[in-house]
Parts: structure tokens; sequence; C-alpha cells
């Protein structure tokens, strides 16, 4: 049994005195016997005010992003250790937004991948089409080549120790979403091309997941859960949504 899980992505929004309000009201309105797994991936300079109220509640934390190098003169960069270092269990790789603003290749986000689960942390991998490839029919295709790239370096034990989220470029951030029929499609394809591990390995859909969609999505039969971006910046709206993956 695939234990649900519902990550907010901050993405680069937040103040100290933001943070410690949403974060308080979280504590406060999360159920103690919820079912679904939480974790907040907050900008790097605030996972340490993040750790600190959260540390004790059963809500885990991670970063939205990190270096493929180990350490070295890599002027802003940020290593997987350093994120160990703050109690990271979770890392982010390859968004859309890494991908798209960052020119993240196919490539590095599989560096990136193989880095985080040698130094110990859980990575969140990030596969998804545009707009233009989906009209095209080109987003299986897509999708494939991501994941292989993936898989090429971490191979199958690498895979099944990761969390895989499909998130159309097109849908995050715009207001329009997948439908569950046409979440669940690529979510199925996305297991079957895991092959053997792909039973086991988590599968979350994200792309402008709130409240009012969220049931619907969770209950189709490959979706474990969300990668939530606005949404996560509300504590009620969170809450919500983590409740309906339950």
């Amino acid at each position: 049994m695939r234990r649900p899980l519902v990550i907010g992505n901050w993405k680069m929004n937040g103040s100290r005195q933001d943070n410690k309000s949403l974060l308080e009201e979280l504590v406060f309105l999360k159920p103690t016997n919820i079912q679904t797994e939480l974790v907040i991936c907050a900008p790097f300079l605030y996972i340490e005010q993040v750790s600190r109220h959260l540390v004790e509640q059963q809500i885990s934390f991670g970063a939205q992003d990190m270096s493929v190098h180990l350490n070295g003169a890599y002027t802003g960069e940020i290593s997987a250790s350093m994120l160990i270092d703050l109690g990271c269990r979770y890392v982010i790789v390859g968004h859309s937004e890494r991908r798209q603003y960052h020119g993240e290749s196919n490539l590095l986000v599989a560096q990136k991948t193989l880095a985080s689960l040698q130094a110990g942390l859980i990575p969140i991998i990030c596969v998804g089409e545009t707009l233009e490839q989906r009209e095209s029919a080109g987003t299986l295709d897509v999708i494939a080549d991501q994941l292989a790239a993936v898989k090429t370096v971490v191979g199958d034990s690498g895979i099944s120790r990761s969390v895989i989220a499909y998130e159309p470029v097109w849908a995050i951030g715009t207001g329009l979403s997948a439908t569950p029929d046409q979440a669940q499609d690529v979510h199925r394809f996305i297991r079957g091309q895991l092959g053997a591990t792909g039973g086991n390995v988590r599968l979350l859909y994200g792309g402008s997941v709130k409240s009012d969609n969220a049931a619907g999505l969770f209950e189709q039969p490959d979706i474990d859960g969300a990668l939530v971006g606005g949404a996560s910046l509300v504590a009620r709206e969170f809450i919500k949504i983590a409740l309906a993956a339950a």
C-alpha cells in the first residue's frame, strides 16, 4: 500500500514573518491522525526556519533544487550534504521551471537524482510536457525520454527510492489542470515505464492542484498525491488537499 504524499512547493515566496504565520497555522490545522505524509519544500534560506517549526510535527521538509556537485568552487550552489546537514529528507529535481529557465537537461536532472540518492535524500523527480508537445501528441514520448535518462543513471534501485511527479507544464500556475482521466492516463504510462519497481513508487500530480479538484485526482488508481504550488501558501487549503488524499 503506497502512503499518500502531498508536497508543498513554496517556490520563490515567503518572508520570515509570513513563513512563521503559515507554519504555525499549518501545525494548528493538521489533524493528529492524518494518513497523508506532508512535506514542505521551501527556498534555501528558509529551510532552517521551517525545520524549527516542523521537526516535531510529523511534517517533513526539503529543498526545491540542489547542485550536482558534492562541494567545491561552485559559487551560489547548494550541495546535497548541506541539505542533509539542515535535516532535509526530500529534494525536488528537474522541476519544469528549472528546465525552462535554467536550461536543465534530462541528463543533468538524472545526475542530480543520483547525487541526492547517494547523499541519502529522497528525490522528487519532475516530468511533464509543454502545451505544444501535448497538442502534437508528444506527451508520452517526452515523458519516456525524461524517465529513461534517470533510469540509465540511477537504475531500478534508484528509481525505487524516488518519488515521481507528473507536472504538465501547461497547467503550472495557469489555473488550468489536467482532468482526472488525463492525469491518470499519464500516471498509468509512467508506472508502466518504471517496470518491476513501478508498483511501489509514489506518483504525484502537479499542476494547479486545489482543494476543489484534488479529490477527483486522488480517486485515480495511479495517483498517490500531489506536488502543490500556490495552494501550499495557504495553510487551510493545503490541509484540505492533504485530507482529500487520505
